[in-house]
């Protein structure tokens, strides 16, 4: 499997979760797009990708299709789905959107992405952060919403999302995931899942290209989250897709190449790769490195380390083992997230816990 993809054959790739990896086929499939528009952008921008610029056309266009198929693998009807970047674009258009009053708070967990924490200081949101089995006995009258994640990021743990969305909901409270880990490690059904907004990555766990992700919003909120870019999908009686569609001149291959990532995805071997994350928390306990607690990602996991220079670590490693691994600060201490890519074997792992071994 490593040689269906184009990572470095000298380094052990051990941060999947970090940037993803692209298949050989689907870059190929990249590329191949980015050829075709290069060939005739004229066509390709006014003609193929985007209808706006054809009133009643109604024949699919390109990124309708990629859309469509983005949607049936998440569970989603395909006007409830735009493509965006990324996870972070498509949630800062949302918190960017709510227009927050001073005495309003936004309830979230201890274990968000450093981005998104940003992106919640910058709208300066009043921001009450808990351990993720706190955050439904939080919910207070000045709650206006739970941003949470589907998979946590620094800490790689699977959060009970169904549970609090059914728990905000009840109490009218608006339900936000950050699901940049999820599509491709864990089953997705948006419809069922009970969250209003949604927002994922393509180029993570589905090995999509960079530049890859999608926002998702239940219809009833779909006509106050503004897009990041105003530009000629905007007019007052568009459609989420249409407002959120056009974002100017840009590439979109790696929106378009979504279908084939998918196609690649169901030729993975997941349950090797989730008993392989298994067997390198058992060999890391071995080492006693603990993991952090809670429900792991199927694909990851992430384990306290001694007390050190995070940094010195993560650049002894690269440079001395050629293996990329990220290792980071925690609430004071050392952690080490482990990423278990389809292209990742028991050598990969032997030669992490040897590393470690010998510089801990």
């Amino acid at each position: 499997m490593r040689d269906g993809f184009l990572l470095d054959p000298d380094v052990v790739y051990l941060n999947h979760g970090g940037y993803g990896a692209c298949s050989v086929p689907v870059f190929d499939e990249y590329q191949r797009w980015q050829r075709e528009l290069e060939r005739q952008p004229t066509d390709f921008f006014a003609r193929r990708l985007s209808t706006w610029f054809w009133e009643g056309k109604t024949e699919s266009n390109l990124l309708d299709d990629a859309r469509a198929a983005l949607a049936a693998f998440v569970g989603a009807r395909t006007e409830d789905l735009v493509l965006v970047p990324n996870a972070t674009s498509g949630l800062n258009a949302v918190l960017r959107s709510l227009r927050i009053r001073p005495e309003e708070e936004i309830l979230t967990t201890k274990h968000e992405y450093g981005a998104i924490e940003r992106t919640l200081s910058f709208i300066r949101a009043n921001i009450v952060h808990c351990e993720p089995e706190e955050l439904v006995g939080n919910i207070g009258v000045r709650t206006r919403a739970i941003l949470v994640s589907h998979v946590t990021s620094p800490t790689a743990l699977v959060l009970p999302v169904e549970e609090i969305c059914a728990a905000a909901r009840r109490a009218g409270v608006l339900t936000i995931v950050d699901g940049a880990h999820a599509p491709g490690q864990v089953p997705l059904d948006l419809e069922t899942l009970g969250a209003d907004i949604y927002a994922g990555n393509c180029h993570k766990w589905l090995c999509a290209p960079k530049g890859s992700g999608f926002l998702w919003a239940r219809a009833e909120h779909q006509e106050w989250i503004e897009p990041i870019v105003v530009s000629w999908g905007y007019r007052e009686d568009a459609g989420f897709g249409e407002r959120h569609g056009w974002q100017g001149t840009n590439d979109p291959a790696a929106y378009l190449a979504v279908p084939k990532a998918i196609e690649m995805h169901a030729s993975f071997d997941l349950e090797g790769a989730a008993a392989l994350a298994d067997e390198t928390e058992r060999r890391l306990a071995e080492r006693r490195l603990k993991r952090v607690g809670g429900v792991p990602a199927p694909f990851m996991r992430a384990v306290w380390l001694p007390s050190g220079d995070p940094f010195a670590l993560w650049r002894r490693l690269i440079e001395e083992y050629r293996i990329e691994v990220p290792v980071y600060e925690r609430e004071g201490r050392r952690i080490l997230r482990v990423s278990i890519g389809p292209y990742t074997d028991g050598s990969d792992v032997e030669r992490l816990v040897s590393a470690l071994a010998a510089v801990l």
